[in-house]
């Protein structure tokens, strides 16, 4: 019998970087409210800019830069940015669990997305757990448990937005990933989202310290960071076996809730927590199976 592959260093890979994300999407809360969720972004793009552009001489130079698809990787930065936008200001508004665990819903979303535009065929194994997780994103959505201190559902619709865009982004980076090298796509995405996101941040520019503002770049680097550990940890395993780490996404969240804002989930979280996490665990290990 061959010997069983090791994916403990793949599903490390991934657990890092969802770490990662879950401290850059909170960091909008994690700022106090004192800086806009635009200019957050803003500075997350430029940090990211600056450091891919110091990576091009050993990414094969200029041709790094080359694309016959200019057009997806704008349309994959515009998704990009709503969903990073949506989601930090979300983050910020209402309970984090709560938001991460609504945001967690895109591979539910992506799943609808993929039969309609990628033509993929879905199973009633694939529909079920679409189900599952979707009974999970309405119990957190409509418990008013979910919404501690009173705070009305619009956060919880700019959660599900995110959760639609991030989908939106998923299909194009499916679409990308068969032609562009990662670094192309990644420093294409990098410096549409500067662009997008440029205008905005200025028309609602606050003056922060340069401690803040140097915060704020440093999360462009691990953007960065968090992105080469998803490619390293999604190369070494199975999708069926990395996906479900995401959801460590929700664990991180639920700590940093308790630990930092002193935010308690309630049993209407949890359980809807629980549905969702259920729901993407399933369509993982379906994979592909028609």
């Amino acid at each position: 019998m061959p010997p069983s592959p090791d994916y403990l260093p793949a599903i490390l890979w991934v657990l890092l970087s969802t770490f990662i994300w879950t401290l850059i999407f909170a960091a909008g809360k994690l700022a106090g409210g004192n800086i806009g969720v635009f200019q957050l972004t803003l500075f997350r793009y430029i940090g990211a800019l600056l450091t891919l552009l110091c990576l091009i001489p050993f990414k094969g130079g200029a041709t790094a830069l080359r694309s016959k698809q200019p057009l997806v990787h704008l349309a994959r930065a515009v998704s990009g940015c709503g969903a990073a936008v949506a989601i930090t200001w979300a983050s910020a508004n209402m309970p984090l669990i709560d938001a991460t665990a609504i945001g967690m819903s895109y591979g539910v979303l992506a799943i609808l997305l993929g039969t309609t535009v990628l033509k993929e065929t879905v199973s009633r194994q694939h529909w079920f757990a679409v189900g599952v997780s979707l009974i999970g994103v309405a119990i957190i959505m409509f418990s008013k448990g979910a919404f501690q201190g009173g705070l009305s559902v619009l956060p919880a619709l700019i959660a599900l937005t995110s959760a639609a865009l991030f989908a939106l982004e998923g299909i194009l980076i499916s679409v990308l990933g068969r032609s562009e090298r990662a670094f192309t796509v990644m420093i294409y995405v990098t410096f549409f989202g500067f662009c997008l996101m440029l205008i905005p941040a200025l028309i609602a520019w606050q003056s922060v310290s340069l401690k803040t503002a140097i915060l704020c770049l440093l999360l462009g680097p691990m953007g960065v960071a968090g992105q080469y550990c998803t490619i390293r940890g999604y190369r070494s395993a199975p999708l069926s076996v990395v996906a479900p780490v995401d959801y460590a996404w929700l664990v991180f969240s639920a700590v940093l809730g308790i630990l930092v804002f002193n935010e308690i989930p309630d049993a209407a979280t949890w359980i809807g927590c629980f549905g969702i996490m259920l729901g993407g665990i399933l369509l993982a290990r379906l994979g592909s199976k028609g």
